[in-house]
């Protein structure tokens, strides 16, 4: 398969426009006449389903959620990017982009990050039309902070719940076309596989999550934005019901998977501390940009933190990178808090902690002045620590966050099966190795209101749509094999939960595919997931029926799909050799300890094509072209 990203040609800055002007129109009485299939309600989805039914298009909108305003977008804490140049510091849509381009370690597709950036502008024009509260300056105006990977202060938000308010703002739009008419919500349903038809994605099989009732759906084109598969390392920051089965079960159906080994560990988690922990809690980003991060400068220094003095701390980011400190990217600044733990320096009983410190912040600014910043934040630390990090520092360590990786998507946001696009976190499209923080908030809103509205569009309006029904052998097909995974699920009763399969199948992705890789590890890794999937499907209890409320069955084949997808990844990490972003092969890195990249030899997306359950995947490359920020070494020193 050759892969046609369908790029512009012509200026980078003036690609977006050209691709909308050469798209073909649907007439605003036709467009009544098409239903579009949008799976997901965060950002991403609510965005699109609102802007699509805006239009006219009669939208048909999921979530396994009981509303929208529960999707996993609330989570965002620190804020979002856009290149307003409000504070007068040097900022513009071209620097936006090169920051975006380096911060993703030259694996992002350049068309589509310069597209991204130049939207960014129109997204906080639009939240603040819809009342979103940002913070702002005395004086009345927008005011913003830095985040890691730039030099200037970009980032708007909402003190630290910046992503709640957003998804408030896009849920609101939604609603509104709910009551119009144009937007059919379908809440506590999930969807279990795509229906494609003559090479067309036409609907797709859902399960009602309460009654536990299949039913399929059609429409002219259909639009993934599911979010992330974090949860592939069962412990992370997403929410527990975050999965990968829209985008897997898609994968399977056709769709190429891009570059699913780019994974993202954010450096400000709050540690991990027992064994009952089903998932983990996120400190945002911004709070870097008035805490300082440190660890003792002796190993098995074990004082409290105020008794150690300030010629014993090693601010180890701020004696490193000089010219960012503690504004690093989040995988420069996840390794360097790996490495001074793996030198014994960590704090916190396990060992697997360093301190953000926010004394100086609080003498040289206030107490006041920090809770009006992160008080709720501070809050949640608390909460959870029982630690006040008013009076002492907090105690973070790195955990698994955001994925890179997705269904590779071509500029049009369009997958290889024809009517399928995918949005947001669920795509591949535009970060890279590496997410800059700030910009999962921005890329949804981009490809939910600016873009889709457009792509998909043009979709229907340069193909036809006969019309299908459940008569049809694909969709006999499709709803009988989620039947059969359903009936083999429960026929098993075997003597093992379905967590305890995710628990032990994360320890292996997080050990060998985590924050560090080798061969070696990855190669035991693939083995060990082989072996542990083999036993899930002998010896995997899951209590109850498929006839009614089933949270274990719906686990069930969440865990499944992972079980296949923790393959993929190692698969991929294993033929990546270099060390890139969130990919960092210990085998290849520079003598102080950065990431080596390989662009002779990996400039590419890699893009995998399912070839069945015992089959190895089908690679196709993408290769990527720098014409505007070429290639070096990323430094933040």
């Amino acid at each position: 398969m050759t892969l046609d990203a369908k790029i512009p040609s012509g200026p980078i800055e003036l690609a977006w426009d050209k691709a909308r002007f050469d798209m073909k129109l649907v007439n605003p009485a036709n467009k009544r006449k098409h239903t579009i299939l949008v799976v997901g309600s965060g950002l991403a989805g609510a965005s699109a389903a609102a802007s699509l039914g805006e239009l006219g298009y009669n939208v048909e909108c999921f979530c396994f959620q009981d509303s929208p305003r529960r999707a996993h977008s609330i989570a965002a804490q620190g804020g979002i990017n856009a290149a307003k140049n409000y504070q007068n510091d040097g900022d513009s849509i071209y620097r936006l982009f090169y920051d975006t381009v380096k911060g993703g370690d030259f694996r992002a597709r350049e068309a589509n990050v310069y597209r991204l950036a130049e939207n960014s502008v129109k997204i906080i024009d639009q939240c603040v039309a819809q009342g979103v509260p940002f913070a702002r300056e005395y004086g009345g105006s927008l005011t913003n902070r830095s985040f890691g990977g730039a030099q200037v202060s970009r980032t708007f938000y909402a003190r630290g719940q910046t992503g709640q308010q957003l998804l408030l703002g896009a849920y609101q739009a939604l609603e509104r076309q709910v009551h119009e008419g144009t937007v059919t919500m379908y809440p506590r349903t999930e969807m279990l596989d795509l229906i494609v038809i003559d090479g067309q994605a036409r609907g797709i099989v859902t399960r009602n999550l309460i009654t536990g009732e299949l039913n399929v759906h059609f429409g002219d084109a259909v639009i993934l934005a599911t979010g992330g598969y974090g949860n592939v390392y069962y412990l992370s920051t997403n929410a527990k019901g975050s999965n990968t089965t829209a985008i897997w079960r898609a994968h399977k159906r056709g769709a190429l998977f891009g570059n699913p080994c780019f994974t993202q560990i954010h450096p400000t988690c709050i540690p991990v501390s027992g064994d009952y922990q089903s998932k983990l809690t996120l400190m945002s980003e911004s709070l870097r940009n008035d805490g300082r991060i440190w660890v003792p400068k002796k190993k098995g220094d074990k004082r409290p933190p105020n008794q150690i003095p300030e010629e014993d701390r090693d601010y180890y980011l701020e004696r490193r990178y000089p010219s960012f400190g503690n504004l690093v990217p989040r995988d420069v600044a996840s390794r360097n808090a790996k490495a001074v733990c793996d030198e014994g320096r960590g704090v916190g009983e396990t060992g697997l902690g360093v301190y953000l410190d926010f004394s100086d912040a609080i003498k040289r600014l206030g107490e006041h002045t920090i809770r009006e910043r992160y008080g709720n934040l501070f809050d949640m630390y608390q909460r959870i620590t029982d630690e006040d990090p008013y009076k002492v520092p907090m105690r973070i360590y790195p955990a698994i966050h955001y994925t890179m990786g997705g269904l590779w998507v071509d500029y049009y946001l369009q997958t290889t099966i024809p009517g399928l696009f995918v949005a947001g976190e669920a795509n591949f499209s535009d970060h890279g190795a590496n997410r800059l923080g700030a910009s999962a908030l921005m890329q949804g809103l981009s490809d939910g209101y600016f873009i889709l509205p457009y792509t998909v569009g043009n979709y229907i309006a340069t193909n036809k749509f006969p019309k299908v029904d459940e008569s049809r052998g694909e969709v006999r097909e499709a709803v009988g094999c989620v039947q059969q995974t359903i009936e083999k699920l429960l026929s098993i009763k075997g003597k093992r939960t379905v967590d305890s399969f995710h628990r032990e199948l994360g320890k292996i992705m997080w050990d060998e595919c985590g924050m560090s890789r080798t061969a070696h590890g990855l190669e035991k890794a693939i083995g060990q997931i082989r072996a542990l999937r083999d036993e899930f499907w002998q010896n995997v209890t899951v209590p109850g029926s498929g006839d009614d409320l089933n949270q274990s069955l719906e686990k069930a084949g969440r865990v499944a799909d992972f079980f296949e997808l923790g393959e993929l990844m190692c698969i991929d990490a294993l033929h990546r050799n270099e060390s890139c972003g969130g990919h960092f092969r210990e085998e290849y890195q520079t003598p102080d300890g950065e990431a080596q990249r390989d662009d002779e030899h990996f400039s590419y997306v890699a893009a995998w094509g399912y070839t069945g359950p015992s089959s190895s995947p089908s690679l196709t490359r993408e290769p990527l072209d720098f014409q505007y920020v070429h290639p070096s070494q990323r430094s933040y020193k």
